[in-house]
């Protein structure tokens, strides 16, 4: 296994730093795919399996690499959450990938009529992935397996924010793949936005909704689909029927996940008037017990550089300033925040206005803002005032409430009584809408958006189907048409009737 060392920009040998060499590299990719056709089941298969020995073979790499990059992460949450999470999706997509290939045939009924129609799911060609800080290997690796399962060449570009992790991708990619496969592209912004421009056949972005926004404006000029996998500030309802002390066990632990920098933890609770104190007491107690020590902890994650800690700190500061209630959970005897350890204690805020920045603003951090209500339409109306979460969390049974609550927002997922349960099962498409994202991937729907699907269809009928199209037109086709008008017109009326709005008479 390689030694992970430690990297300043000058010594980074591999990094890209020639937006020529980004065009180069795709032209070889696209060059390999047109030359030897869409790849065999085994074939891709075989991919996704070298990919996931690249991942396997150099564990203790990969956790040395992103520890450095973090400062404090935990050896166990990136084993759990960035090496365990992908098992299942590769497992899943690699057994699955023959039958997804498979033409579907539509319309059963038209070949009776002499028409044949199949749907062929074909590879789009060379598929670039834009991968994020917050979890650098795990967020590129499973939708380059989804790209593979469809057929396609691979371009990831890793996060410059996580330098070491991206650099030992690269070069372990080397390894494990001819270029013309799969490359892994190193650098700064200016090699990110060259990444944007290519004219690839599909690119896939996760990060905020700001980038996304620049992603979609680069990729637009050469028309080039996008999926973004965006975030958002994602809201829970604790209901008036729930277990709270459990609520607010599950909650706590949710909000810390990699130390809160995660695009699905809650960023807001809205919990019951009459017991917010109860839920309150409920979560300090937890959060405390979590962390009696933060400073020499070595589960609690940092935040992963300077520039988020500053911008989580001053949301804090920000809101205490303008009158927000704001708690921090540290230990006695530990002065947090920290920025040399760029350790920020849990931390609890009330009061909240909307003149606040971290009203509005993604946290991706140790804080929770809480919010009491005491009608669920009110709740409702305020989340969709705002920009739709990736996901909304309920916490209380599957009843009326719930789903008033399922019906009358807009998210890109709905999670009840656990975090980020919606996520968990590999059939199920994940992502979000509107700011938070555009387009999903998992399992069949991560080869579907991978893919076009190709229609073909033919006949061998000794006549001409559509030949009623072509002119010159003879009085039997005027009478077939008016014919058909008139019943669609009929049909139609039959329906509509009475429900129209009334017209208003002009004056």
């Amino acid at each position: 296994m390689s030694q992970v060392v430690g990297l300043d920009k000058a010594d980074r040998t591999g990094e890209t730093t020639d937006p020529d060499e980004l065009v180069a590299i795709l032209e070889r990719q696209r060059q390999a795919f047109l030359r030897e056709g869409p790849a065999s089941a085994a074939v891709r298969r075989d991919r996704i399996d070298r990919l996931l020995a690249m991942v396997l073979d150099n564990i203790d790499d990969f956790v040395e690499a992103m520890s450095r990059d973090f400062g404090t992460r935990s050896r166990t949450g990136m084993l759990f959450a960035e090496i365990m999470g992908m098992l299942t999706a590769f497992e899943h997509t690699r057994s699955h990938t023959e039958r997804w290939m498979r033409p579907i045939r539509p319309n059963r009924l038209a070949r009776l009529y002499g028409i044949r129609t199949e749907i062929h799911p074909s590879p789009l060609g060379v598929v670039g992935i834009i991968g994020p800080w917050n979890f650098p290997l795990q967020l590129v690796v499973v939708p380059a397996a989804s790209a593979f399962a469809a057929g396609n060449r691979v371009m990831i570009k890793m996060s410059e924010i996580t330098a070491h992790t991206a650099e030992l991708t690269r070069s372990l990619a080397g390894r494990y793949f001819h270029q013309d496969e799969l490359a892994v592209v190193t650098g700064g912004p200016d090699i990110g936005a060259a990444f944007t421009r290519l004219p690839l056949d599909h690119l896939f972005f996760t990060g905020s909704t700001g980038v996304g926004r620049l992603v979609q404006r680069a990729a637009a000029e050469n028309l080039v689909p996008v999926t973004l996998e965006l975030g958002g500030k994602n809201p829970i309802v604790v209901g008036p029927d729930a277990d709270f002390d459990r609520a607010a066990n599950r909650i706590a632990r949710a909000r810390m996940v990699n130390g809160g920098q995660v695009c699905v933890c809650p960023d807001y609770v809205f919990v019951p008037a009459s017991r917010i104190e109860q839920f309150t007491d409920s979560l300090r107690t937890e959060l405390r017990g979590m962390f009696p020590s933060i400073l020499a902890n070595d589960d609690y994650t940092t935040s992963v550089d300077t520039a988020n800690y500053e911008r989580v700190v001053a949301l804090i500061e920000d809101a205490r300033a303008r009158g927000a209630s704001v708690e921090s959970l540290a230990p006695a005897g530990e002065e947090l925040p920290d920025p040399v350890a760029r350790k920020i204690a849990p931390t609890l805020i009330r009061d909240v206005t909307d003149d606040m920045r971290i009203a509005d603003e993604e946290v991706f951090g140790p804080v929770l803002l809480i919010k009491p209500y005491t009608d669920l339409a009110d709740v409702i109306d305020y989340i969709n005032a705002r920009p739709s979460p990736l996901v909304a969390y309920w916490f209380g049974p599957d009843r009326k409430d719930f789903r008033k609550f399922v019906d009358g927002t807009r998210s890109g997922g709905i999670a009840r009584n656990e975090f980020a349960i919606h996520m968990f099962s590999e059939n199920a498409p994940f992502g979000g809408v509107g700011n938070s994202g555009m387009g999903a991937y998992h399992g069949k729907t991560g080869f579907d958006t991978f893919s076009h699907l190709r229609t073909v269809a033919g006949t061998d009928l000794p006549f001409a189907i559509t030949g009623i199209a072509a002119p010159p037109f003879d009085r039997r086709t005027v009478q077939f048409i008016d014919l058909a008008l008139r019943a669609a017109r009929w049909r139609t009326g039959r329906r509509v009737r009475g429900r129209l709005p009334r017209r208003e008479p002009t004056s």
